[in-house]
């Protein structure tokens, strides 16, 4: 585990594949998906909808991250499916409660990952399931709210039906 302030490049060294061409790829490859799935009856939404939404907020994450000096982040194909999960959920949560606080958003992650056996801890742990984000929406820094407003100002920017 990399001590604090050092550079951990598991996963985020850069693609033969520049990051637009991998994120139009991909867009591509479920748009084709799309033809055969099938929408739910609860929600105009697919589940391949939601899942290429999921990794283009997945990957606008990662690059605010690596804006903001947390090069950490995986890349979509890279991260480990907990990720993608998460990312799954909180794209579920924000089309289900489109007009809900960005707090909310938050408070949606957070009790998803004290149910899967997450704690506070002051450093990001994977095997130890300990993360420093696990308080309230409002005890987090400016940059790491930010990150949950980004994550669903891009839900909504990709489902315009939702206002």
């Amino acid at each position: 585990m990399p001590m604090p302030g050092e550079y951990n490049n598991e996963g985020a060294a850069a693609s033969t594949t520049e990051p637009n061409s991998e994120a139009k790829d991909k867009v591509a490859e479920l748009q084709r998906e799309l033809g055969a799935a099938q929408t739910s009856p609860q929600s105009q939404y697919s589940e391949i909808d939601v899942e290429a939404i999921a990794f283009i907020c997945h990957e606008a994450n990662r690059a605010y991250c690596e804006v903001t000096g947390d090069r950490s982040q995986r890349q979509w194909h890279l991260a480990k499916e907990w990720q993608r999960d998460s990312a799954v959920k909180g794209v579920k949560f924000a089309i289900e409660n489109p007009d809900a606080p960005d707090s909310a958003q938050h408070d949606a992650w957070m009790s998803d990952k004290l149910a899967d056996g997450w704690t506070y801890g002051t450093e990001k742990d994977e095997e130890a399931k300990t993360h420093p984000c696990l308080v309230p929406f409002d005890q987090l820094p400016p940059l790491q709210q930010a990150k949950d407003r980004l994550f669903r100002a891009v839900v909504k920017a990709l489902t315009p039906n939702l206002g």
